[in-house]
């Protein structure tokens, strides 16, 4: 059975301001497509890939960034090195590199755009 999400959108209001603190954060390259009014970034990634999902930055109408639903989690190596960057990049740190056991550790932050995002990583 594969996993249960296979995209996600992140609401932005400012592309260019979005696109640059993902570049910053995670070093990610973005595809642009414009569907009507829809304005989308889509994060490179592969959606062969039998691991994780990939989404798009996206704006249009009905699209407000927001500190409370659903929390996109990036899959990382160390969550404390995307962590350095976060604040740097214009977001802020919301709690640090916390351990969830067997599972690996996790740090949520807001993105530039007023996101509530966080971060995965096994070490």
């Amino acid at each position: 059975m594969p996993n249960p999400v296979n995209w996600f959108e992140i609401p932005v209001q400012d592309m260019n301001r979005a696109k640059e603190f993902y570049t910053a954060v995670f070093g990610y390259q973005f595809d642009m497509m414009e569907k009507g009014p829809l304005q989308l970034a889509m994060f490179s990634g592969s959606e062969q890939s039998a691991y994780g999902a990939t989404g798009a930055l996206a704006k249009g109408e009905g699209y407000e960034p927001s500190t409370t639903g659903s929390i996109v989690y990036f899959g990382c190596e160390d969550v404390n090195v995307e962590l350095e960057k976060i604040e740097k990049a214009g977001g802020k740190v919301l709690f640090p590199k916390t351990s969830i056991g067997e599972h690996g550790f996790i740090a949520h932050f807001i993105d530039c755009e007023g996101n509530h995002v966080a971060l995965h990583s096994m070490k």
